[in-house]
């Protein structure tokens, strides 16, 4: 009964939030930081696993549950006072999956990094879930892999298709920008703390084989905030310039559909101008 509370009472805040930026898609957040708070950091516990492996810390789970009240008090407090710092991230190879000779890097935060991120997220998404534009199908609730293939044939199957494009970015999570990232998270989110831990999240650092590394790019792949960040940053760089400047230069019907970086984008094109 507890947990059902707890999800009923931050989900109505987090659809409000939605509702808002559907409504107005120029609408501006300027205080967000009171979402994360003991409430909804205790529901985001009950909804991470248990078995994952762990950060840095060396805590698990488990051992937070242990004194779970105090812990996620102790946290509040701490975010209240600008004391909280994310740890680094902790890096790992793991196989590329269809590839059994690629790996690709995978990253593992703390414990109580997890919480904290689990619930920016969460905001995050019902700020830009309800903007984002229809030819994104990556890491979306309620959309998937097999959306955009559906989609993908019935354009196909719909239209006299003369060219298809199939775009993969390479290294994409490795190499977005964190300026240009804060620059378009500070379009629309005015909350200044708000944006000074996602500004400490990015700067949180990746440790590798015993080595910390401090860069200006990348959102690393395995964190919870990193999907919703890179959609946010793909939105604006590649939806955007798609919707707004290349479909303005062509003579024909052109569509694109983008699975995250995946196929980015995987554009359908009858006929394009020199310009294009």
């Amino acid at each position: 009964m507890e947990i059902a509370k707890l999800q009923w009472t931050t989900a109505t805040k987090l659809r409000r939030i939605a509702w808002l930026s559907e409504r107005d898609k120029g609408k501006q957040f300027d205080r967000l930081i009171h979402h994360v708070n003991e409430t909804s950091l205790k529901e985001c516990f009950y909804q991470l696993s248990g078995d994952k492996a762990v950060g840095v810390d060396g805590v698990t789970k488990a051992e937070y549950e242990a004194n779970l009240e105090e812990n996620l008090a102790d946290l509040v407090r701490r975010m209240k006072q600008m004391t909280y710092r994310p740890g680094p991230v902790r890096q790992v190879q793991i196989p590329k999956e269809g590839k059994s000779n690629a790996m690709r890097p995978l990253g593992i935060s703390n414990f109580e990094d997890k919480l904290v991120q689990k619930m920016m997220q969460r905001i995050l998404v019902s700020i830009y879930d309800p903007i984002f534009l229809d030819c994104s199908y990556g890491f979306r609730p309620g959309r998937g892999c097999h959306d955009a293939i559906r989609d993908l044939r019935q354009y196909l199957y719909k239209n006299q298709v003369q060219t298809v494009i199939d775009v993969d970015l390479a290294g994409y999570f490795d190499s977005i920008d964190h300026r240009h990232l804060l620059a378009f998270l500070g379009e629309k989110i005015k909350d200044r703390v708000f944006m000074r831990y996602m500004t400490r999240m990015l700067k949180s650092g990746v440790l590798t084989e015993g080595e910390l590394r401090v860069s200006d790019e990348g959102v690393p792949q395995g964190s919870i905030c990193s999907p919703i960040l890179a959609n946010v940053f793909a939105h604006y760089v590649i939806d955007e310039w798609f919707q707004e400047v290349v479909k303005s230069h062509c003579c024909g019907k052109v569509e694109m559909f983008r699975y995250a970086d995946d196929s980015a984008p995987r554009t359908l094109i009858e006929r394009m101008s020199d310009a294009a």
